[in-house]
Parts: structure tokens; sequence; C-alpha cells
């Protein structure tokens, strides 16, 4: 029986790994209610919590790469587990806003940076040599594949017992993926003694590390990247993504639906289904990554996005359950599919050794594009008293996007960033 490589062990862990950490981050929405009934806090209070934790875990991402480089993948993941057990112990104790704001905000936000942003390329680009594309949208696909299965379980707990048998539950299923990952996860494949899946002979490229500050890396390494066109184009793209989906569809797309007559629960299912279809669509993307060139890839991506969210507000006026389903189904499988093809065409540019980083900066530009649809869409809700120029406007945008990435030259990522760097 052929024996499986190591590497497909590494990725079921991280799999798994990024699972918990999304339906952690992802779990505050189901929270929201059960924190204003039993503290009496408000619920701009609760939010801005959880809003912080959006925000660091999002520009946590290029520090989370280079403190990899530094401590080793096995030791990060261990601290970045144990920093979610600490915050979700802690939710037991709160009973002070700031505390939510240390918790939910700071601690967890934190804990989930090296899961839900560089882990994914990471183990892709050192685990991988053949077969990076698939395991990038495998990855990527589990953020979406957590919320899919456990958020409607941690709502049905919440409503039929308390908050804080929810909270258990989470509790003892990242004590199970800490211990997991204590006994199963490597640093690295030379560490037991094994190459690359897909890697024939050892690779000529330098493995030493320096042991340098990783927040002196993380900036160098950014410092580098904006002498580069392609990043701007690439984080400019990763602005617009990030804008169009959690920033928009995330935050508003249920406001929006009821605002039509459309009943919450069915606006929320259109949501599940969305998920059920990212997951399809963002692990087909890693596979089409492998095989095609990714700039068409991500501008037919941002393209078609863009057209589902132009087409969004004539499916609500007219009130079809149908065309919204239509919309759900379409729009979930471009939801997050921009990932793999992004991270690939930065490791082309950037190099193997810098890519991490370079994606994790690129991230925190998505991070910012979701702020800025969440509070924008909002603003312009108050002005026109409707949602559809915000969701018409993410559309337009999406349009801009195709040509960022289409306009990247691929005969020229090497000589671009060598000239940059010479300068």
């Amino acid at each position: 029986m052929r024996r499986i490589h190591y590497s497909w062990i590494i990725l079921l862990i991280a799999f798994f790994s990024i699972i918990i950490a999304g339906i952690i981050r992802s779990s505050s929405g189901v929270f929201i209610v059960p924190f204003e009934n039993d503290f009496g806090w408000e619920r701009s209070t609760i939010s801005f919590a959880f809003a912080i934790s959006l925000l660091l875990y999002g520009i946590s991402g290029p520090f989370m790469a280079t403190l990899i480089e530094v401590l080793g993948l096995k030791k990060m993941m261990i601290l970045a587990m144990t920093t979610l057990l600490i915050g979700i112990l802690l939710t037991f104790l709160m009973v002070k806003p700031w505390q939510l704001f240390l918790i939910w905000g700071i601690i967890i936000g934190l804990g989930s940076g090296l899961f839900l942003t560089v882990l994914s390329p990471y183990i892709a680009n050192r685990w991988f040599e053949k077969r990076r594309g698939l395991v990038l949208g495998i990855l990527t696909a589990s953020t979406a594949t957590g919320q899919l299965v456990l958020l409607p379980l941690l709502a049905f707990i919440v409503e039929t017992y308390s908050w804080k048998w929810a909270i258990g539950l989470i509790l003892i299923l990242s004590f199970i993926m800490l211990l997991i990952i204590l006994l199963f996860m490597k640093n690295s494949p030379k560490e037991i003694g094994i190459l690359p899946y897909g890697l024939k002979e050892e690779s000529d490229v330098s493995q030493i590390v320096e042991k340098k500050n990783p927040i002196f890396i993380a900036f160098y390494t950014l410092f580098e990247a904006v002498k580069v066109k392609g990043f701007w184009l690439l984080a400019g793209s990763f602005f617009i993504c990030g804008l169009s989906t959690s920033g928009l569809i995330g935050t508003h797309f249920i406001s929006y639906c009821i605002g039509f007559g459309f009943a919450a629960v069915t606006a929320a299912s259109m949501l599940s289904l969305m998920g059920v279809f990212d997951l399809i669509g963002t692990t087909l993307s890693g596979w089409l990554s492998d095989r095609f060139d990714n700039r068409w890839l991500l501008f037919w991506y941002y393209s078609l996005r863009g057209a589902s969210l132009v087409f969004l507000p004539f499916a609500l006026s007219e009130g079809s359950f149908t065309l919204l389903i239509i919309f759900s189904v379409f729009y979930g499988l471009d939801w997050i599919a921009t990932v793999p093809p992004t991270v690939n065409i930065s490791r082309q540019i950037f190099g193997i050794e810098k890519s991490v980083v370079v994606y994790g900066w690129i991230f925190a530009a998505h991070q910012l594009g979701s702020a800025v649809a969440a509070g924008g869409a909002g603003i312009i809700y108050n002005i026109f008293n409707s949602y559809s120029w915000a969701f018409v406007l993410a559309g337009l945008f999406c349009l801009i996007a195709s040509l960022f990435v289409i306009v990247i030259k691929k005969e020229n990522l090497k000589v671009e960033v060598n000239q940059s760097l010479e300068t």
C-alpha cells in the first residue's frame, strides 16, 4: 500500500485549525443578542469589540508571517490556538465592557490572525511543490466550512440553552485541536526527513532563516514591496475584494433583503447557501489556478462578481425568491475564489521566501476594504434610505479590480521585482 505523504497530514491539521479559528471569530454574530440581554450592554458597544477583532486579525498577517520564520510553524500554531483558548475561557469571567474589548477584541483577534491570514499560503508554499493551487483552495474554503457547519449549531445551542453552553462547545473543540497540533504538527518537511510534496530533489533555495526582529522584517518587506507596481495592483484589487464581500454582503445583505420584505430567516438561509457554493467555488479556483493564467482567472472572478452585485438590486426589487437563489449560488461560487490566484501571483512576483509576508500586507488591504464598505454602506443607506447604490457601486469597483489584475504583465513579473530591489 502506498504511504500517504506527510504534507497531506499537515494539510488536514491546517484545515481543521482554520475551521476552529474561523468559527470562533465568526461566532461573534451569534453572541451579540445574548451578551446584550445578559449584561445590559448596548449593541454598538458589543459590535465595536468585534470590529476591533476584525481589524487586528487583518493587520496582524504580515507580522504573523515573520514570526513563523523566527519561531517556527508549530510553535506559532500552538501559541495562536492557546491564545484563542485563553480568550474563550476568559469569556466566562467577563462582566465589564472593557473586558469584552480585551477578550473578544484583542485576544481573540490576535489569536485568530495566524489561521485566517497567512497560514494557508505558508502551508502551500513550504509543504507542496505540486498542487499548490488546490491546497490553497481547500484551506481558503475551510473558513466558510466552519461557518457553514457550526454557526447554525451554535445558534441552536444559544436559543435552546444559553450562550455559555455554546462557548463551552467552542472551548472543547479548541482544546482538541491544540492537542492535535501538539502531537502531529511539524515545522517543515526537512524536520521529518522528507521533501515537499511533488519535489524530486533538494531545492537550491536556502532554508536558513535569520533571527531578525519580526516587526523589522514585516516593515522592511513592505518597504521592498511598495516599489513594485504589481504589489499596488494586487493590494488595490484585494481592497475591492474585501469591499465587495465581507464588508458589504457579510454586514448588510440581511438588512438589505429585509428592506424588500424578505424574512430575516430567508436572508440568513441565502448566506448559508452562499457558504455551500463558496466551498465549491474556492476549491475549484485552487484547482484552476494550477492550470491557467491566474491574471485571467482574477479578471473573470472580479468581472462576474461585479455583474452579480449590480444584478442583486433588480432581483430584490422584483421580490423574486428564485432570482435571490440564483444570485446566492452565483455569488457564492465567487466569494473568496480570488485568494488562490492572488497568492500565486504574489509568489511569482516576490518569490517563495517573501511572498507570505507580502500576502499578509495585501490581506490587510482586503480588511481595510471590508471596513470601508461596512461603514460606507451604512452612510449611503442614511442618505438614500436604501442600500441599492452601495451594491451598484461595489459592482462597478469590481470591474475596476478586473482591470487592475489584467495589466500585470506575466512575462515581466520577475524582472519587475528584480529591478525594484536593485534600486
